[in-house]
């Protein structure tokens, strides 16, 4: 019954399948050297730039289109039209850094920015932008049934959204999307995972504060 598993990893299109976590890095970053246009309608656009930490198996400029991707995205931040993003390269002039982070490099940056212990296993954000543990980028959580590149968006969603000035909320009710600024990944609690801050219908998903 195991037989599909030793094929798969011999199958030429399995290359580079899984990116390895480990514990901890360089403590050093790479920023992408990447640009986009403009998303959003707010006048001023938050301007970032994605950095990944020095030795890892993720591409900085990879990880920053995928970024860039979930900011555009219909139900992202941008509906609200206040809200206006624009992916910088290194050197530019910008607002905020993402940063994708071993798990003991992503503690120490967020003890250091905010005395907030995520002991291992969590993002944060801090003063001058987001930390992303490289083992929720890579892994997801357990609380989370879709594809790594949905959880990817509630990262972000989740860490731009304490960014733009919300703060955490729990679940609305049994059976409700859970709102991106619940830490879903602490538990549900009766709410459907989600990664979008807006609805199908243009609605912000909500619920009480946390």
């Amino acid at each position: 019954p195991t037989r599909t598993e030793p094929s798969a990893a011999a199958s030429p299109s399995a290359t580079r399948t899984t990116i390895d976590v480990p514990a901890e890095g360089s403590g050093t970053f790479v920023t992408a050297e990447a640009g986009g246009r403009t998303v959003g309608e707010g006048s001023r656009p938050l301007r970032y730039v994605v950095e990944v930490e020095s030795g890892l198996d993720v591409s900085p400029s990879r990880a920053a289109q995928e970024i860039a991707g979930i900011l555009a995205a219909p139900r992202g931040w941008t509906h609200d039209p206040d809200n206006a993003f624009q992916l910088v390269g290194a050197g530019s002039p910008h607002d905020l850094r993402i940063r994708i982070a071993t798990p003991a490099t992503a503690d120490a940056l967020c003890w250091e920015g905010i005395h907030q212990d995520t002991g291992g296993e969590y993002n944060c954000e801090v003063p001058d932008g987001v930390v992303v543990n490289l083992r929720r980028w890579v892994e997801g959580s357990p609380t989370f049934d879709g594809p790594i590149e949905d959880y990817r968006a509630l990262i972000i969603n989740h860490e731009m959204g304490h960014f733009l000035g919300h703060t955490h909320m729990t679940c609305g009710g049994p059976g409700q999307p859970a709102p991106v600024m619940m830490q879903q990944i602490k538990g549900l609690q009766g709410c459907v995972a989600n990664a979008w801050p807006y609805d199908e219908n243009g609605d912000l998903v909500t619920g009480p504060p946390a």
